[in-house]
């Protein structure tokens, strides 16, 4: 790449990726796993000129593959220029366990470049086989025991202790003034219980495989996904996309829409940036083109006469709240006191995992999830801070609309920005119309898949689309 702008000019840069390829039960994560485990450094071997000796190398690095397929190493980082000492730190801060490293490792060691070197995490009981691999491999001697897991949640080197909170604190502070990672230090719990419905609408107008509808606008980035995720649960899909490069297009659109519609039970809108979330904010353009008169007669037809459903995640979330179909269950227009969904309160985008607690049974979709059980999913939004006043969010509670929450560690609604990325008043993440039939939510539900997001933990299916499929049975 190269380029000039104003008086700034960039050389041409090769910028080179590395890619491979590998079977997901080989694959491990460098977070340490439990305490008592021990950790083991495998060092390179380098020549008088501080060259790797390739043949070592690979034998090393065969060596270790194979007792990552074993079970034998259950976690490890490769070093860098900074060391051990950051090495084991990093791997220490994924799970909050702490690390203690043997006297006998030099602080040279600790701190010196280790490119090439590996750090693993080994179970006690194994460390026996280690030694027996690189005996075997004739490897003796680049393996080395450099200290172990403990239960204290702090790092312990002879007569140094740093807790984990402290050493946490130096490692992301330094850009802390920067690039803030929090607008507001309100931590407090949010005190709300669960609602269990008596009854739950139930569909009149069953259909053996129902068809979604899932319309894309310029600037959507999660149809494919969507579609996926429909079509495993035992869907079928109709994914249009909306021209708009000049009048005949969007009339064109209009029709193709309504027709869609037509032949659908479900809708589906998905995530991305509808027009770039111009004008006005986010998902303004996808919400105007179904107030089109023919669209929306269609979608209430859906609804009314059809016993459809309607869903809509992240940017279809902001088109469901604009519309009017949540929390009303109706396409009209919003008021000043309306429900609705703003900026975070970070003041940008927030790209995380979060961890969301259903809260309520009425709707369809969340036939499949556990009332009061914790989902974890991807959240990507710059616009997710739900707000409403007062009597709207007493009402929402009191109506069993609330779907969902975030929530902590502990599984409790908060107001901490840590686990509630956008400040949602109430930590409300997903909410219904009247009778639960259509559910806007923010994190990206559709987005799990197998081998996907594997060192998260934490149930990640919440089953809405198989709950959507399995409601026109």
């Amino acid at each position: 790449m190269s380029g000039t702008f104003n008086d700034i000019d960039v050389p041409p840069t090769l910028v080179s990726f590395a890619v491979d390829i590998a079977k997901e039960k080989d694959i491990i994560t460098p977070e340490l796993k439990a305490v008592g485990d021990q950790l083991v450094l495998f060092t390179i071997k380098k020549d008088e000129f501080d060259l790797p000796d390739y043949a070592q190398v690979m034998k090393l690095y065969d060596t270790i593959h194979a007792l990552i397929q074993a079970g034998v190493i259950v976690s490890a980082y490769a070093l860098d220029g900074k060391g051990l000492a950051a090495a084991v730190s990093k791997m220490a801060f994924g799970n909050k366990l702490g690390v203690t490293v043997n006297e006998d490792v030099s602080k040279e060691t600790l701190f010196a470049p280790g490119f090439g070197n590996i750090v693993a995490e080994v179970p006690a009981e194994k460390v026996a086989e280690v030694k027996a691999a690189f005996d075997a491999a004739g490897l003796a001697g680049y393996e080395a025991l450099v200290g172990w897991v403990n239960e204290e949640e702090s790092f312990i080197y002879g007569d140094m202790r740093i807790s984990m909170e402290e050493a946490l604190h130096a490692w992301t502070a330094t850009l802390e003034k920067v690039f803030p990672t929090r607008a507001t230090e309100n931590k407090d719990e949010v005190k709300t219980g669960l609602y269990k419905a008596d009854n739950i609408y139930v569909c009149k107008n069953k259909v053996a495989k129902p068809t979604v509808f899932i319309p894309v606008f310029p600037g959507t980035n999660c149809e494919y996904d969507s579609a996926d995720a429909f079509e495993r649960a035992g869907a079928n899909t109709i994914v249009k996309v909306f021209k708009n490069m000049n009048a005949n297009d969007i009339r064109e659109s209009v029709d193709e829409f309504v027709k869609a519609i037509e032949q659908s039970q479900i809708i589906m809108f998905p995530g991305g940036f509808s027009a770039g979330d111009e004008p006005d904010g986010s998902a303004k353009f996808f919400a105007t083109a179904f107030r089109n008169a023919k669209m929306t007669e269609a979608v209430m037809k859906l609804l009314n006469e059809r016993d459809g459903l309607a869903l809509g995640i992240c940017n279809g979330f902001q088109a469901l709240i604009k519309l009017g179909l949540v929390p009303y269950g109706e396409i009209r227009p919003q008021s000043a006191e309306s429900p609705t969904l703003t900026y975070n309160t970070i003041g940008r985008h927030v790209s995380k995992m979060v961890y969301t607690k259903v809260v309520s049974n009425k709707s369809p979709w969340l036939q499949g999830a556990e009332l009061g059980k914790v989902y974890c999913n991807p959240a990507s939004h710059g616009e997710g801070r739900f707000v409403a006043p007062q009597e709207w969010l007493d009402k929402l509670f009191a109506n069993g609309q609330v779907a969902t929450q975030y929530v902590n560690e502990a599984g409790v609604p908060t107001m901490d920005e840590e686990w509630n990325v956008n400040g949602s008043y109430m930590a409300i993440e997903g909410i219904t119309s009247p009778d639960g039939r259509v559910l806007g939510k923010m994190a990206h539900s559709e987005r799990r898949d197998r081998s996907v997001a594997m060192n998260i933990y934490g149930e990640q299916d919440i089953k809405i689309f198989e709950s959507g499929v399995a409601y026109f049975k």
